[in-house]
């Protein structure tokens, strides 16, 4: 196993990698809320822990990868009273039932992380079917005395878990938190407690209940990461990871809950990924300035153009979009690509040279050190602009270093042509020997809308099937 070392949330250290059974790495993301589309800031998220797993991988770890999908539908603003909440309003929003929502926006989820090249987790949970996992939880934590109960609900008891902002770096013994923004439960004792079940909420005749001991009801949006992570990894988990935006409130939490109940730190490291800002904000449902996948489909746009962006960025910092920005990355990932179709021509090499060796290195421990993307896509650029390099070797290199990437750097693949295909690529050579360079930029574009690039060559004219919006 090679030494990773990341930035732990928990203690804002950078620190190696440790995990309970040797080899292997238990890892927990949190999935998505399934009543509304993923926007691409969410699926930043989603790319950037895949580049971590990757990482992880050509280390020579086992990685097992829990993503849960929420698909109960829980209350916005930390489950107060006051919120709304999502499944129902968006089932109210489509007329349909909550569980019709839930399947078709899963749906929509698994397809884009999918495009972008997102390997699968090793399971991927559905908050409903683990109910009674998180009735069990719950009743564990009634049992060590961390909770009350008040008309049925079920409460966490903040002020019996005196680490409680520790992850958020906030005084837990104030009430200024999250929760302070919104009108308070009344059922509460302390405006920091949270919900585990609810019982009684405003949403009487809510579709998606379930039998409990405290009555019939639904869990809280906390338990359920709780729940399904100890059942699939265990009472510990060596790497939880998200967004920024769940420190405050979910993962403060649910590190509070799991805590409590097994009397040690149930995650050894927190990770946690940036926002993606538009127009200087954050990108968010709520704000109506989100964007998803296939608007940018629709503008000409391959998914993979996008991964090649989040791989542009920390994956702890912020990252600005921007069309223009997007532009200039699927100028970058077509080039890319296309040379690795060019050294594809030529005879491969066994094995590295001592050049190649030392760009491998470097290329690694960039992957490895805090899975630092952007240093590791120069090391990439390095290689393909360096002349010292055969193509095989650059070719072999690249390969290596998409373990990580996931571009599909080898998309680029020779093909055969029709006659009709072959006499535009004829009457193009003959424009071009007669400098009539308007009319072969024509015919380029023809073959182009056809999904063929043309690529001229000291050998000739080669051409290769290429993806939508992959002109460079």
């Amino acid at each position: 196993m090679e030494p990773v070392r990341l930035t732990n949330t928990l203690t804002r250290e950078v620190e190696q990698l440790t995990t309970v059974e040797p080899g292997v790495v238990r890892m927990y993301a949190c999935g998505p809320t399934v009543y509304q589309y993923a926007h691409i800031g969410n699926l930043r998220t989603y790319v950037n822990e895949d580049f971590v797993r990757r990482a992880l991988e050509a280390a020579g770890y086992e990685v097992r990868h829990v993503m849960n999908i929420t698909d109960v539908g829980h209350l916005q603003y930390d489950d107060v009273e006051a919120g709304e909440d999502k499944m129902s309003l968006a089932a109210q929003r489509e007329h349909k039932d909550p569980w019709q929502i839930a399947r078709f926006y899963e749906e929509a989820f698994l397809d884009d992380v999918a495009k972008l090249g997102v390997e699968p987790p090793t399971v991927v949970p559905r908050a409903t079917e683990h109910v009674e996992e998180m009735i069990e939880f719950t009743r564990a934590l009634e049992a060590a005395g961390f909770t009350y109960e008040v008309d049925g609900n079920v409460y966490f008891a903040v002020e019996k878990f005196p680490d409680y902002g520790r992850l958020a770096r906030f005084d837990p013994r104030g009430a200024a938190v999250e929760v302070a923004r919104v009108e308070s439960d009344p059922r509460k004792r302390d405006p920091r407690d949270f919900v585990l079940w609810f019982s009684q909420s405003k949403f009487p005749h809510q579709i998606m209940r379930w039998e409990s001991p405290w009555g019939t009801g639904f869990p809280g949006w906390h338990i359920e990461c709780s729940a399904m992570g100890t059942k699939y990894l265990g009472e510990t988990i060596d790497l939880h990871m998200g967004g920024i935006d769940h420190i405050p409130v979910h993962h403060t939490n649910e590190r509070a809950q799991s805590n409590a109940r097994f009397g040690r730190e149930w995650v050894t490291q927190w990770a946690h990924c940036g926002w993606l800002l538009v127009d200087e904000a954050k990108m968010a449902k709520s704000e109506g300035n989100f964007l998803r996948l296939a608007t940018l489909e629709e503008r000409g746009f391959d998914p993979l153009h996008f991964r090649y962006l989040c791989a542009q960025a920390h994956y702890r910092g912020e990252q600005k979009f921007s069309w223009e920005s997007l532009g200039a990355a699927r100028e970058a990932y077509e080039t890319l690509v296309s040379h690795v179709a060019d050294w594809k021509l030529h005879a491969d090499v066994e094995g590295l040279g001592a050049r190649g060796v030392e760009y491998s290195d470097e290329f690694w421990g960039h992957a490895w050190d805090d899975f630092n993307m952007p240093r590791a896509l120069a090391t990439m650029w390095g290689v393909v602009r360096d002349r010292e390099l055969g193509p095989g070797e650059k070719r072999r290199l690249l390969l290596d270093f998409d373990r990580l990437l996931g571009f599909g750097v080898d998309a680029m693949h020779r093909i055969d042509l029709s006659d009709e295909q072959m006499e535009l690529v004829r009457a193009r050579e003959e424009a071009r020997a007669a400098r009539d360079f308007g009319r072969a930029d024509e015919l380029r574009d023809v073959l182009l809308a056809q999904g063929i690039q043309l690529k001229d060559t000291s050998d000739g004219t080669v051409w290769y099937r290429v993806r939508k919006g992959a002109a460079v």
